[in-house]
């Protein structure tokens, strides 16, 4: 059987892989093994914007109470503010109901400890095999029963954290434009804005339950690309379902994705004497062109496998301050445990305002350079083995030798389905992908 619990936490279409009995089980079972059985421990829920939380959110509380710990009900709020508040109102734990970026017809069940961070695997298998095995728990009866109490505060006590990361600092003067994805920034992100005294227009922040994502967002920036230029704004903000990602249009109408986000950011942090080693902690799917740009800044990166979990573990072992995905889920661990796309935002909008400079002016700090995705099939029993493979690995050598430090290749096996995923970088788009045709013929003859 497949494990429940994935890289961000337990998802699947609701109501048919995410069901009641799931999610309930997920609350009882979740809130005794996160806090170790402990009699009316706190435990704060919310929700983004889609049909299935009320439904979901029903269940998972219902199981949580069952374990005899108390709810606090914030409602819909971006993922990242569960991470803050759990520590501001000093909760045991957070759960988030959301699916992210993903179609309406999904959502998840996310959690987070007192410290506000993601679930260690041991902790993650504790709680899936006490689900599997329908392992038998105590049972409050009477006043040990856990209860509900809603917190009202939640959307402004969120605010006043992202604001307060500015030092006083506003963005009068400055046109901000942004899609919300009808999602869990529908309310907060343009509030925050307004607060900070930006000219504010936004677009798909009307949220009916079912329209979540649906061509908009993060992950469909056609219309904030549109819009940006329409009101004439210095920068489009695009959140995902749950914002914990931030994607970012130059007023141009240009992408300023996840890894210049970075760069310009760790720049600033850099300059302000706020950033570790002058390192920042990406993953091995960023482009090339943002090492260029960082070694060119005088700045460094670390390098982790894909996926925020991976990131964050190396930002709390090394006291590293910023991290993050090409993706927009970016990390200030000065300010909170998780990607956070309001206060990226407000974080990026700082360096404009402190430099005076136009976001393309930002952004031309570093160059993307061509990127080509290819699979080779491989059967699942060897698509682990091909680093051994002499042939292969020589051919590889062989390429990068060819980019003279301009280019670079790498290979990883698919978590899921039996291939190797190939992405080679450089300069020249045909020669990238005549060098990936050739090196996907030579990985499927080899691991064959």
């Amino acid at each position: 059987m497949a494990r429940l619990f994935g890289t961000d936490g337990v998802r699947g279409i609701a109501n048919e892989e995410l069901t009641i009995e799931l999610a309930m089980n997920l609350g009882k079972y979740g809130a005794h093994v996160i806090t170790e059985g402990k009699p009316k421990a706190k435990i704060l829920v919310g929700k983004d914007t889609r049909i299935s939380g009320d439904m979901l959110e029903a269940a998972l509380i219902s199981g949580i109470l069952s374990s005899g710990c108390d709810v606090i009900n914030v409602g819909v709020i971006p993922t990242p503010a569960i991470a803050k508040l759990v520590r501001i109102l000093e909760a045991d734990a957070g759960v988030m109901i959301s699916a992210s970026h993903n179609p309406v017809a999904f959502n998840g069940i996310k959690f987070f400890n007192r410290e506000g961070l993601k679930l260690s695997d041991q902790i993650e298998d504790e709680i899936e095999n006490m689900i599997l095995s329908g392992v038998t728990i105590a049972k409050p009866t009477g006043i040990q029963i856990g209860h509900v109490r809603p917190y009202v505060d939640a959307e402004s006590d969120y605010m006043d954290y992202v604001i307060s990361t500015l030092e006083g600092m506003n963005f009068e003067g400055i046109k901000v434009a942004m899609d919300c994805a009808n999602g869990a920034a529908s309310s907060v992100a343009p509030q925050t804005m307004n607060r900070l005294d930006a000219k504010v227009y936004s677009i798909h922040h009307e949220p009916d339950g079912t329209n979540i994502n649906e061509n908009c967002g993060s992950t469909h920036l056609g219309d904030l690309i549109k819009f940006v230029k329409v009101v004439g704004a210095d920068v489009g903000l695009a959140f995902d379902g749950d914002a914990d990602r931030l994607l970012a249009i130059d007023e141009n109408g240009a992408l300023v994705d996840g890894d210049k986000i970075m760069a310009i950011c760790g720049k600033a942090l850099s300059e302000r004497g706020h950033l570790k080693d002058n390192t920042i902690v990406s993953t091995v799917m960023s482009n090339l062109g943002f090492d260029i740009a960082l070694k060119e800044n005088q700045l460094k990166t670390l390098k982790t496998q894909v996926g925020d979990r991976y990131v964050l573990e190396e930002m709390l072992a090394n006291g590293y301050q910023l991290g993050g995905e090409q993706s927009g889920h970016i990390i200030f661990l000065e300010h909170n445990t998780t990607g956070d796309g309001l206060l990226t935002a407000v974080q990026l909008l700082r360096v404009m305002k402190e430099t005076g400079k136009k976001l393309s002016e930002l952004a031309a700090m570093m160059n993307v350079y061509p990127q080509v995705l290819k699979n080779a099939k491989v059967p699942n029993d060897k698509k682990h083995t091909f680093s051994e493979n002499l042939v292969v690995s020589d051919k590889i050598k062989e390429i990068e030798e060819k980019f003279h430090g301009k280019g670079r290749v790498l290979i990883r096996p698919s978590g899921t389905e039996p291939l190797v995923r190939v992405m080679i970088e450089g300069e020249n788009q045909e020669e990238l992908e005549l060098e990936a045709i050739g090196l996907v013929e030579l990985i499927e003859k080899e691991m064959n």
